[in-house]
């Protein structure tokens, strides 16, 4: 009898702890597989958008290069551990970041930018909306602003309480990529070798530092001969002279997001050695002949890679947190 009446005792307590282990793995994937949607704030923020639409066009207004800095801000993020936030987090005595990963030093810009379109968020809707959410909606307020196409962006991510120097330095590739790398860092990220060509076309804006493209501009033959002096021009070939100097990543529309970065490297004008490689005898070349043919196809193919790279591993449900200061967490 005593036996029995433990035996039934016991059998209580294990399908109570099995309700309760269902119960937190039931908690635990529905705070890891929270699908983003585009109407995450319609409630809890209802005038996200038109605020970080304002900021953004404001600060493109003050200069036409930020556009092209924001949408980088983007890539960034993305491709170091998932679109998260991390990119955005400041040094520390106790902390090191990605701000000064290779990629990133002397070039990652728009934190100011970013720091306003926070604080005038947290103004309506305080703790509410992730700084990962905020570079994701600016992005592609950039691409509108200078005449490129719009897409309703996903939104739900949450942010990141860490970041990763080494992850930025092996996880982005670098402007004297080759078309093998290229593509196996892409798939890695679950991103076809279209979605590289399309979002590559995201050089159809903004400037890179000569230190970018000095190699190419000196030592490359695949390169038109006039295309190459004029870049020389404001890009001497000593190491340390002039590293900072400025050329646009699309020499004919440089601040109007458009297909003549296609038609550039067509012509053998791509800036970085990595945008030419695109257009060198490989696999990618009917992709861009198509994309410097048609901007629609362009646009569209862009839209779709860039609400794939927008899904790489998010922070979602009650992973990560809602910074309060996209540059520090809580």
């Amino acid at each position: 009898m005593f036996m029995l009446g433990n035996t039934k005792m016991g059998s209580a307590s294990s399908f109570s702890k099995f309700c309760l282990t269902l119960l937190l793995l039931v908690d635990v994937l529905g705070s890891t597989n929270a699908q983003l949607s585009t109407n995450f704030y319609s409630k809890s923020c209802p005038n996200l958008l038109s605020i970080v639409k304002s900021t953004v066009t404001s600060a493109i207004n003050k200069e036409a290069r930020m556009g092209a800095s924001l949408l980088r801000l983007f890539f960034h993020d993305c491709f170091v551990n998932g679109c998260d936030g991390s990119v955005l987090l400041d040094d520390t005595s106790s902390f090191t970041g990605e701000k000064n990963a290779n990629p990133n030093r002397n070039s990652a810009r728009g934190f100011d930018v970013v720091d306003n379109i926070k604080s005038a968020v947290e103004n309506v809707c305080p703790g509410v909306v992730s700084c990962a959410d905020i570079l994701a909606i600016a992005a592609r307020d950039s691409v509108e602003i200078l005449g490129g196409p719009k897409w309703a962006v996903k939104l739900g991510r949450r942010d990141a309480r860490s970041a990763s120097q080494s992850a930025a330095n092996n996880g982005i590739p670098p402007p004297t990529s080759n078309l093998n790398r290229l593509t196996s860092r892409f798939n890695a990220l679950g991103l076809s070798t279209r979605d590289l060509v399309a979002l590559s076309g995201a050089h159809t804006i903004g400037q890179a530092r000569c230190t970018s493209f000095r190699a190419r501009i000196y030592n490359e033959s695949n390169i038109d001969a006039s295309f190459a002096q004029t870049r020389q021009r404001n890009c001497p070939r000593t190491t340390g002279s002039g590293d900072n100097n400025l050329a646009p990543l699309d020499i004919q529309t440089p601040t109007s997001f458009d297909n003549n970065y296609f038609k550039n490297l067509i012509s053998q004008r791509g800036l970085l050695h990595s945008d030419q490689q695109l257009f060198n005898g490989g696999s990618t070349d009917s992709i861009v002949r198509g994309y410097g043919n048609s901007p629609s196809s362009f646009n569209s193919d862009f839209v779709a890679a860039m609400i794939k790279m927008g899904d790489i591993s998010p922070l979602t449900g009650s992973r990560g947190e809602i910074r309060k200061n996209c540059r520090r967490v809580n």
